[in-house]
């Protein structure tokens, strides 16, 4: 048996898989997030140990035989938060998140040093670890002094279970601090940091062996033999792994509290001046490229908020198939964005707003306006080289039918909606476990789902929406204006 824990930013998953990758069950709990001012986004790694603690007691209570012959764990989670730990290795404040836009000016100041984009192979984002850390330097002087290491949320989450303190690849690319293409840590750019080397965790490759659960856990758990505990993955490449997107022309779209357009490469070319995210993978020799748009169900929960509607109840008020664009844009840059613009200021808006619009028109806009800047992200990941001959969907929104043919026409992608079943980053990370553990290679375990439904774009409408298009890329620069 094999299991795979999801560290996310609203609550953690476990998901438990028998060597044929049959799925055996899954728990999950969920957790908040600590917002003290605009801008910022904490959240207490004690209650990622409390979540897990839930999540192995239901695993184990529910499906005890199974969880006795645990054999290897994975863990995927929430990249670019930084955990830190004092000598003792006790937390020395909250995480700091991916969506903690508070260090723009230490982010800016970092990327006007051209060596960070150099040998990284990205821009300093300021929702990067490395950015964070240098916030704290200027902001909480007594809480930089103590730290001994610095971690990434799911490797805190590790520690607790193996006592080893260790990262791999993939989360290690969004810290601002990894030698991309050699996959080693830059001592120059920790350096540039105010850290040192040795403040870093040991770093190893997604599927490799890290560690061993602890024997006070296998006794509460009732395990019966040794549980390595591999490398895994940032959220984004363990569910790639989940939806076998491991090599060049492969590549999903991620509908969820952000949206992610992630193509596999096979080798590494980083391309910073497109804002497109390219990262280690977390299997050897392969890397991925992704462009990101930091609200995109959050956008179709925004309008949920403020028009008292249900985001269930919006969704169905547009038609099952789209039939062209509303006149009316969205722009949903509701906290700032990333790919293309790299711009954490600006916000979001709409664009051609009648006393006749209803929330049927303002749900069209939204799921247009998400797939309008996902298109952005597709040009900029054509610029680096990358292909993308098919286009999984994953995520919260592929519940809605109209948003996928949407999606589909104006990508002009065939999208591929995977058969019910657990394709996520839980999957990828047991999937990860399982190469380590039965010794077998990544093309062997990490294969592509079989697809229940294949959306082919409609050419009819192909014209109607890039003219469309051609009004969204306006609307960026004049708002960006408008600060």
């Amino acid at each position: 048996m094999y299991l795979g824990l999801d560290l996310g930013t609203s609550g953690l998953k476990g998901l438990l898989i028998s060597e044929n990758q049959e799925l055996i069950g899954s728990a999950e709990i969920s957790y908040g997030v600590e917002n003290f001012a605009t801008g910022w986004s904490e959240q207490n790694p004690e209650d990622w140990i409390k979540a897990c603690e839930s999540v192995m007691n239901s695993l184990s209570s529910r499906f005890s035989s199974q969880v006795s012959a645990l054999r290897g764990i994975g863990i995927s989670g929430q990249m670019h938060g930084a955990t830190l730990l004092d000598k003792d290795g006790k937390v020395i404040r909250s995480c700091i998140l991916w969506n903690d836009t508070r260090s723009f000016d230490q982010a800016q100041k970092m990327d006007d040093n051209g060596v960070f984009r150099e040998v990284s192979g990205n821009i300093v984002f300021p929702g990067f670890t490395a950015p964070k850390i240098s916030w704290i330097k200027e902001h909480e002087p007594n809480n930089f002094k103590k730290i001994a290491k610095v971690l990434l949320p799911k490797d805190y989450l590790r520690f607790w279970l193996t006592g080893d303190l260790i990262s791999e690849m993939s989360d290690a690319s969004g810290t601002s601090w990894l030698n991309l293409k050699n996959r080693y840590w830059s001592e120059q750019l920790i350096n540039l940091s105010g850290l040192n080397v040795e403040q870093m965790p040991k770093l190893i490759e997604g599927s490799e062996v890290g560690g061993l659960l602890k024997r006070k856990f296998k006794q509460q758990w009732n395990i019966l033999g040794d549980v390595v505990v591999v490398g895994g993955a940032g959220d984004n490449a363990a569910a790639a792994c989940g939806c076998g997107v491991m090599s060049e022309g492969q590549g999903f779209v991620s509908l969820g509290t952000s949206g992610v357009l992630l193509a596999a490469r096979d080798g590494c070319f980083p391309s910073p001046e497109t804002a497109v995210h390219t990262f280690c993978h977390a299997v050897p020799h392969k890397w991925y490229q992704m462009g990101v748009i930091l609200a995109a169900t959050d956008s179709l929960n925004w309008l949920s908020k403020i028009s008292g509607k249900m985001p269930a109840e919006l969704a169905s008020l547009v038609p099952e198939e789209p039939n062209g664009p509303t006149k009316l844009k969205f722009a949903p840059y509701l906290a700032g964005e990333r790919t293309p613009h790299n711009d954490s200021i600006t916000r979001g808006a709409f664009i051609g707003l009648d006393i006749g619009h209803d929330n049927s028109i303002l749900t069209q806009a939204v799921f247009e306006g998400v797939a309008f800047a996902l298109k952005e992200n597709l040009s900029a990941l054509k610029k680096t080289g990358a292909k993308i001959e098919k286009l999984y969907a994953l995520g919260g929104g592929v519940q809605s039918n109209f948003w996928l043919r949407t999606i589909a026409n104006i990508l002009n992608l065939t999208v591929l909606l995977p058969k019910k079943g657990e394709l996520g980053a839980a999957l990828g990370a047991a999937r990860l476990a399982l190469i380590a553990g039965e010794g077998a290679s990544p093309e062997e375990i990490i294969t592509e789902p079989s697809v229940d439904k294949v959306i082919e774009p409609n050419s009819r409408l192909e014209a109607v929406y890039d003219d469309a298009y051609q009004v969204f890329k306006k609307i960026y620069p004049s708002i960006k204006e408008l600060k």
